[in-house]
C-alpha cells in the first residue's frame, strides 16, 4: 500500500506539474494518528504532515506576513536576509511572477493539494469496502484539501479541482470557486469526527472553514473591487460560529501565550493545529525562532539554538497599539503583546533593562544565575535591551554554580550597538536595516524538544482557535447591523485573557469597523491573517513603511512564472493574474 500512496503521488506531482519533494523524506511518524491501520495512516500522514512545510517561513506563511503591514525584512546589515530581494519586493507590493517566495509558497501548497488527492485515491476504496477507519480519514482529507484549496483563493484568487490523478486540473475563481469549496466542506460536515483532537480536522474545524469562506466571499467574487458583504453570508458565517461557541468544546485560554507553548496540543482553545509533539523532524519552530535576534539564546541546553534577526515588527503596526492605550504602556494595558519571563533579581542590575545605548557601566559581576531548563525569553512584542545566556571563547555558554550566566545580550552581528537594543525605526536605509533594528515577534515558545529550532518541535503550529471564531462572528454581527452583539464578543474575547489580571484589557465602550479591525491585529499578530484582514477592510492599498503602492491588481500575487510556462501548450488554462 505504500508503495501504490508513493507511485500515485509521483504522478499527481507530475500532472499538476509541481515542484514535488522526495515523499519518503516528508512522512510523518505513523504511530502519532493512533495506531490506525498502515494503509490509512500511510496515506494522512504525508498530507498532514506537508502543512508544516506550506507554513514555513519561507514558503506561504512568509508571503502572507511579509506582505502585510504587521512585518518588515530589510538586507540586514548588508549581509542577510536579501535572498534576491524577494522579502523587500514583497514587502513594497513591487512582485513579479519570478519572485521566489511566489514561487515556494505556490510550490508548497500545490504539493500539498497533490498529496491530499493521493491520500483520497487510496482511501475511497477501503471506505467503499466498508472500512469505518478509511471512511473517516477520507472525510478529512476532503475537509483538509478545501482548506489548501481556500488558501490558493485567498492569494492567487483560484483553486484547482482534481477528482483523480489522470485528470487534469480545472482551475476555477471567483463564485465557481467559491461553489468548489463550499461544496466540498458541505460534503463531509455532517459525517466527519467531532471528537478527535486538535491536530485532525474535526467537524468543528470545518464549521470554522465555511465560516471563514463565508467571510471572505465578498472578496473573493470580486477580488479587484469593493467588496459586496452580502446579509445572507454574513448569516452564514453567524451560522457555523455559533456552532463552534456553542458546542462547549472549546474554551478561550487564561493565558493568552499558552496557545504558543509545548503543551499547546491540550489547550482547550485550539480548533484546528499541526500536530507535532517532537515526533516531526522537519517541522516549524521556525515561527519560534525567525524573528529573533541571532545574538539571543533561548534555550541554554542547547549552544546552537538562537534567533535569525528576521523580519521585524513594523513600526506603522506598532502604532496600532500605542493608538490604542495612548500614556498607557500596551505592555501593562494588554495581556496579548508582552509576557514579562525574565525577572532580573538584583535591582542594581535591572537598572539595565530599557537601555538603548551602550551599557558601559557593565562589570564582571553584571549577571545572575539560572538553571537551563528554566530560563525563558520574554514573549510577545520584544522591545529595548535582551537578556539571556552569553558563550565564552570556546563556545560554550559561560556557567556558574547554579547553572548559566544570564547577561545583558551582546551584539555578535558586528555592526550596531555593542549590545542589542531592539528599536522601534526599522527600514530599508543602510541605518534602518541593522541587525538590530526593529521590535521583535517572539509569540511561540521556543520548543524545549528542539535541539536547535528547526527539528523535533513539540509546539503545535496553530491554525485555528476560538479567539478567531469569536473575532468571525463579531465581524459578520458587525457588517449586519448589530454593533451590540459584536461588542459583546470582543469584550468576551478580551476578558477571557485572566491569568495576569493586571494586563488584562479593559472592555471596551463601543465599536466599529477601524476597531474591529485592531481588535483582529492584537489577537490575531504574526498567524497569517493580517493581509487577508488588509484586504477585506480596505486598507491593502494604504502606505506604511517602505511601501507606497496602491495598485489594487496586487491584492493578488502572481502565479508563478514557472506554472504559467508549463502550463503554456493547454489553451487557456492557467492564465496570469491581471496587473503582472
Amino acid at each position: 500500500m505504500k508503495n501504490r500512496f508513493l507511485i500515485i503521488a509521483l504522478v499527481v506531482c507530475a500532472l499538476f506539474n509541481f515542484n514535488c519533494t522526495d515523499l519518503e523524506e516528508e512522512r510523518l511518524d505513523e504511530a502519532e494518528f493512533g495506531g490506525q491501520s498502515e494503509a490509512v495512516s500511510g496515506a494522512i500522514a504525508p498530507a498532514y504532515g506537508f502543512v508544516s512545510w506550506v507554513w514555513r517561513h519561507t514558503n506561504y506563511y512568509g508571503l502572507q506576513l511579509i506582505a502585510s503591514d504587521e512585518a518588515i525584512l530589510p538586507f540586514r546589515g548588508g549581509t542577510d536576509w536579501f535572498d534576491g530581494g524577494k522579502f523587500m519586493a514583497t514587502h513594497q507590493h513591487n512582485i513579479t511572477p519570478t519572485n521566489d517566495l511566489v514561487g515556494a509558497g505556490w510550490n508548497q501548497l500545490t504539493t500539498n493539494i497533490s498529496r491530499t488527492l493521493a491520500a483520497i485515491e487510496v482511501l475511497t476504496p477501503l471506505a467503499d469496502e466498508g472500512n469505518a477507519e478509511a471512511a473517516e480519514a477520507l472525510y478529512e482529507m476532503k475537509a483538509l484539501r478545501a482548506y489548501l484549496n481556500m488558501l490558493m483563493l485567498d492569494s492567487w484568487g483560484l483553486v484547482l479541482k482534481k477528482e483523480s490523478s489522470d485528470q487534469l486540473s480545472e482551475v476555477l475563481r471567483r463564485q465557481d470557486a467559491i461553489d468548489y469549496i463550499e461544496s466540498e466542506l458541505l460534503s463531509v460536515v455532517d459525517v466527519i469526527n467531532s471528537s478527535r483532537g486538535p491536530g485532525r480536522i474535526t467537524q468543528a474545524a470545518v464549521w470554522g472553514f465555511l465560516a471563514r469562506l463565508y467571510l471572505n466571499a465578498a472578496v473573493y467574487r470580486d477580488p479587484y473591487g469593493t467588496p459586496n458583504f452580502t446579509q445572507e453570508d454574513m448569516g452564514l458565517v453567524i451560522q457555523y460560529t455559533d456552532n463552534i461557541i456553542n458546542s462547549g468544546a472549546f474554551s478561550l485560554s487564561p493565558e493568552y501565550f499558552d496557545l504558543f507553548n509545548d503543551d499547546n496540543n491540550s489547550n482547550p482553545e485550539l480548533i484546528f493545529a499541526l500536530d507535532q509533539r517532537g515526533v516531526l523532524n522537519r517541522e516549524h519552530s521556525r515561527w519560534a525562532y525567525w524573528s529573533i535576534s541571532g545574538s539571543l539564546f533561548p534555550r541554554p541546553e542547547y549552544p546552537s539554538a538562537d534567533g535569525t534577526d528576521g523580519p521585524a515588527v513594523t513600526s506603522d503596526f506598532y502604532q496600532t497599539w500605542v493608538d490604542a492605550y495612548g500614556e498607557v504602556d500596551p505592555a501593562d494595558a494588554d495581556a496579548r503583546f508582552y509576557q514579562k519571563n525574565i525577572i532580573v533579581p538584583d535591582a542594581q542590575l535591572a537598572d539595565f533593562e530599557g537601555r538603548e545605548q551602550v551599557l558601559a557601566t557593565e562589570t564582571e559581576n553584571s549577571y545572575y544565575c539560572v538553571e537551563p531548563n528554566e530560563f525563558e525569553i520574554d514573549r510577545g512584542i520584544l522591545r529595548g535591551t535582551l537578556w539571556g545566556p552569553r558563550k565564552g571563547d570556546d563556545g560554550a555558554f559561560l556557567t556558574c554554580e547554579t547553572g548559566v550566566r544570564i547577561y545583558p545580550v551582546k551584539n555578535k552581528r558586528g555592526n550596531g550597538p555593542e549590545y542589542v537594543s531592539h528599536t522601534l525605526n526599522v527600514d530599508f536605509t543602510n541605518e534602518g536595516a541593522l541587525h538590530h533594528t526593529g521590535y521583535r515577534c517572539s509569540k511561540y515558545q521556543f520548543s524545549r524538544t528542539s535541539p536547535n529550532g528547526n527539528n523535533f518541535s513539540s509546539v503545535d503550529l496553530v491554525l485555528m482557535r476560538l479567539a478567531e471564531v469569536y473575532l468571525m462572528r463579531a465581524e459578520a454581527k458587525l457588517r449586519s447591523d448589530d454593533a451590540g452583539g459584536a461588542l459583546v464578543d470582543v469584550n468576551t474575547l478580551r476578558a477571557s485573557r485572566t491569568a495576569r489580571p493586571d494586563q488584562t484589557p479593559e472592555a471596551l465602550e463601543a465599536i466599529d469597523l477601524e476597531i474591529m479591525f485592531r481588535e483582529r491585529g492584537f489577537e490575531l499578530y504574526w498567524e497569517g491573517f493580517r493581509r487577508g484582514d488588509q484586504i477585506r477592510f480596505g486598507k491593502y492599498e494604504d502606505s506604511w513603511t517602505e511601501k507606497t503602492d496602491s495598485d489594487v491588481n496586487h491584492r493578488l500575487f502572481p502565479i508563478p512564472q514557472s506554472a504559467v510556462d508549463a502550463a503554456s501548450g493547454i489553451d487557456g488554462f492557467l492564465e496570469q493574474n491581471q496587473g503582472y
